[in-house]
C-alpha cells in the first residue's frame, strides 16, 4: 500500500498488538479477576491461533478505512468529534479482530489447507481450538469499546453498530455456506449482491460507520457511509472471485472456489447467459471436490466460464463499483472538506486494485 498510509497504518498495528497484549492488566479488562489456578497455557489456547494469523499480514484496510472516516467527519465538525485520534486508532480491532476470526472460521466451513500462505489455523492447531478461539475473537474484539473514557451512550452505540454487524456477517456466511453445500443450486446474481453485502461488505460497513461516528457525524451520515462501504466491500469479493479463476487468491491456489463448489460472480453471470450450463458446472463441482484442486475438471470448469466472458464481465463491475463507491464515500460532506482525507479514501482503494490489474492483464496476455 502506498507510503502515505505508512504512519497510520504502523499506528494500527502498535493498537492490534496492545490490544492482545497478554499481560495482567490486559487479562484483568478480558476477562476480569480470575482464580490463579488460570494458567497462561490455557489463555494461550485462544490468543495463539489468533495471533498467529494476525501477524501474518493483511492489508488492513479495514481499520484504515475506520481511520479515514474518522479523519474526513472530523475535519468537517471539528470540535464535535466525539473521540480523539488515539481513541479512534484504538478501535481498528473492532474490525480486524472481527476480520480473523471469521477467516478462521471460514478455512474450517471451506476446508481450505492454507491462509495467507501458510497451513490454516485449524490445520495446525486442531479444529476445536480454531474453533474456540476464533469464537472468543469475536467477543474479545469489542473490549476496546470498554476500555474507551466514553460516556455510556457513545459506547452503546458503537456496540450496537458492532452487533448488528457481526450478526449480519453471520447471516451472509450462511447463504453462502448453504449455496456450496448445494452444487445444483445456483442463486441469482441479486441474490449474490445481497450475500457479499452482509459477509464481505458488513466490516466495511463498520469500519465506515465507526469512523463516521467517531469523527462527530450524524445519523444519516453514519448510515449513508455504512451502506455505500458495505458496496465497496462487495467490489472487493467480485475482485477476488476473479483473482480466484485467474492468478490466484494471495496464499491459495488458482481455482479452489471450483473444489469448494463457490457460487462466485463470474458463475453466476455464464449461468445468467448460459443457463443450460447449470448441471454441467454442478458436475465440475462435484468432480473438483473428489479429485481436489489438481482435478482436471477445476481449470474445465474455468475454462468454460472464460470463454463465455463472464469472468472479464465480473472483473470490469469489480472495478467500477470500487472506483464509483470510493468517490462516494469521499464526498460524504461534498466539497466542504479542506483536508486531503477525500482524495486519500480514493486513493487507498485505488492502490489496492492496481496490483489486480496488472495480474489480470498479465494473466490474459500469457493465456
Amino acid at each position: 500500500m502506498d507510503s502515505v498510509f505508512s504512519s497510520r497504518l504502523a499506528r494500527i498495528e502498535t493498537f492490534l498488538e496492545n490490544a492482545l497484549a497478554s499481560d495482567a492488566a490486559w487479562k484483568l479488562v478480558s476477562f476480569g479477576a480470575f482464580s490463579n489456578d488460570v494458567r497462561d497455557t490455557h489463555i494461550a489456547c485462544l490468543t495463539e491461533p489468533c495471533k498467529s494469523l494476525i501477524k501474518l499480514g493483511g492489508k488492513r484496510w479495514r481499520p484504515l478505512l475506520l481511520v479515514l472516516c474518522a479523519e474526513n467527519a472530523r475535519s468537517f465538525y471539528g470540535s464535535r468529534a466525539i473521540l480523539t485520534e488515539d481513541e479512534t486508532y484504538s478501535l481498528a480491532p473492532l474490525v480486524e479482530f472481527v476480520h480473523t476470526a471469521s477467516l478462521i472460521h471460514d478455512d474450517i466451513e471451506d476446508s481450505s489447507d492454507t491462509r495467507r500462505g501458510k497451513p490454516a489455523a485449524y490445520i495446525t492447531y486442531g479444529v476445536d481450538a480454531a474453533l474456540n478461539a476464533a469464537s472468543w475473537l469475536y467477543f474479545e474484539a469489542s473490549v476496546c469499546i470498554d476500555r474507551l473514557a466514553a460516556s455510556p451512550e457513545v459506547k452503546a452505540q458503537l456496540y450496537a453498530l458492532y452487533a448488528n454487524e457481526v450478526r449480519r456477517l453471520h447471516l451472509g456466511q450462511a447463504a453462502d455456506i448453504l449455496w456450496h453445500k448445494n452444487r445444483e443450486l445456483f442463486p441469482s446474481v441479486e441474490e449474490y449482491s445481497a450475500m457479499v453485502q452482509n459477509k464481505t461488505g458488513t466490516l466495511a460497513s463498520l469500519a465506515a460507520k465507526i469512523g463516521t461516528l467517531a469523527g462527530g457525524g450524524t445519523d444519516e451520515e453514519i448510515e449513508r457511509a455504512g451502506k455505500t462501504a458495505a458496496e465497496i466491500g462487495e467490489a472487493f469479493q467480485i475482485l477476488d472471485d476473479v483473482q480466484n479463476l485467474t492468478t490466484g487468491n494471495p496464499g491459495k491456489k488458482r481455482g479452489d472456489d471450483i473444489v469448494e463448489g463457490k457460487k462466485s460472480l463470474p458463475v453466476l453471470l455464464h449461468i445468467e447467459s448460459h443457463p443450460e450450463d447449470k448441471a454441467r458446472i454442478a458436475r465440475f463441482f462435484a468432480e473438483a471436490h473428489d479429485g481436489g484442486i489438481d482435478s482436471s475438471a477445476v481449470e474445465a470448469c474455468i475454462s468454460l466460464i472464460e470463454r463465455s466472458g463472464a469472468v472479464e464481465k465480473a472483473f470490469e463491475k469489480g472495478k467500477t463499483l470500487v472506483r464509483e463507491k470510493s468517490a462516494e464515500l469521499a464526498a460524504l460532506y461534498g466539497a466542504s472538506s479542506e483536508t486531503e482525507t477525500p482524495q486519500l479514501i480514493i486513493d487507498l482503494f485505488a492502490s489496492m486494485i492496481t496490483k489486480q490489474e496488472a495480474d489480470y492483464v498479465r494473466e490474459k496476455v500469457h493465456a
